[in-house]
């Protein structure tokens, strides 16, 4: 847990270490109604937390020019979120897909529909369509493998 937290080996061996004493120092705190793996991960989750707090970079504001002895130095950040060749490429693949899926037979076009579209549950398909959840599933099951393998074929 402290690895998926900091991200350096050395750092999470200090910091474990350093639970482990923050731990057996307030032994007398812990209550025995709770399980100890629960308290010890507490102690451990805020020693990250305190430990991330210290080491906070000293940031700059982006809306602010910096001041430097020789002026103010204005910065502009690039956009690079948004991309033409990106956006054309997906909106390119969304057709694909959804060409493909109008290829399905009805009954198996319908359920992909409802449930990848619409988002619907097995259970309001059932209810929409008036099959059971079983047929809902298998329809769905092959479906998607027949998209697969006509999107492969392509």
């Amino acid at each position: 847990m402290i690895y998926q937290m900091v991200k350096n080996r050395e750092e999470t061996n200090d910091l474990v270490q350093e639970t482990f004493i923050k731990a057996f120092n307030a032994l007398e705190s812990y209550n025995n109604q709770y399980a100890f793996s629960t308290w010890l991960y507490k102690i451990a989750f805020n020693n990250c937390i305190d430990s991330i707090r210290k080491k906070k970079l000293k940031t700059l504001p982006l809306d602010k020019p910096i001041q430097l002895r020789e002026g103010e130095v204005h910065h502009e950040i690039r956009d690079e979120s948004y991309s033409p060749e990106k956006q054309y490429l997906f909106m390119e693949k969304q057709k694909f897909i959804q060409d493909t899926i109008d290829t399905l037979s009805p009954k198996y076009k319908k359920v992909i529909l409802l449930r990848h579209q619409e988002e619907k549950s097995y259970e309001e398909i059932s209810e929409i369509m008036h099959i059971p959840i079983g047929t809902v599933k298998a329809r769905i099951f092959r479906a998607r493998e027949l998209l697969k393998k006509k999107l492969r074929e392509i």
